[in-house]
């Protein structure tokens, strides 16, 4: 059985991707969960991946990092995590590489927060810029292939790497227009985005690092934690 390590549910996108792709996949695997430590985390985490970052995947003694990676590994073995059609499975590749490099304002300013909600003190034109590049690329998804995922019918691996944005809107309001807002409405409901959302609130762990980011940002409305 696979072996996926994570960090902190309610603070690593990076993580939630290959988790939330495997557990809507019914891809079979064991969690390993390491909470980030104060500071610098390269050396915590060099015991698991050689970048010193997770996700990591363990398959025997096959190690895979990185989330894109760990997607692409896992589509090489289960059919499905990419689409069967070739034109919607080339726009899915090109929608999540664009998310795995893209969107520096939205990461920046819009950390992953599971548990809280905050009002922004502003919205850069950069930060509109990445939110309406994604609500673009949503949009497009959804009229293009049929819905109700970006790419048609089924969650593929498109949806995942775009799972930590659902959370990031319920956490700081975003909203993306026409179809696109009722998308992260059905992500949020789906079962295995509850899952990680419950498990995130009941984490006991504050890491500095990401804490101290949000009094930058914006005023915290309300912290719905219960860990």
């Amino acid at each position: 059985m696979y072996e996926l390590i994570i960090g902190n549910k309610n603070y690593s996108s990076w993580s939630l991707r290959p988790w939330i792709l495997m557990k809507a996949r019914g891809i079979p695997f064991a969690e390993k969960l390491i909470n980030f430590p104060p500071g610098d985390s390269y050396d915590y985490f060099r015991a698991y991946t050689p970048s010193g970052r997770v996700p990591g995947l363990r398959d025997g003694g096959t190690v895979v990092w990185d989330s894109l990676a760990i997607v692409e590994y896992l589509a090489e073995r289960h059919p499905g995590v990419w689409p069967a059609d070739a034109a919607a499975r080339a726009w899915s590749r090109s929608v999540a590489a664009e998310m795995h490099s893209s969107f520096p304002a939205l990461r920046s300013v819009c950390s992953m927060n599971c548990g809280i909600r905050v009002k922004l003190h502003e919205r850069s034109p950069a930060l509109q810029r990445d939110v309406a590049r994604i609500g673009e690329i949503w949009n497009e998804g959804l009229s293009r292939f049929g819905g109700p995922f970006l790419a048609g019918p089924e969650f593929t691996g498109a949806d995942a790497f775009y799972a930590p944005v659902v959370f990031r809107a319920q956490t700081y309001g975003l909203t993306f227009g026409g179809a696109a807002d009722g998308y992260v409405r059905r992500m949020l409901d789906l079962p295995a985005m509850r899952e990680w959302y419950a498990a995130a609130l009941a984490e006991p762990w504050r890491e500095e690092g990401h804490e101290g980011n949000l009094a930058t940002v914006g005023e915290v409305t309300a912290d719905l934690r219960t860990g």
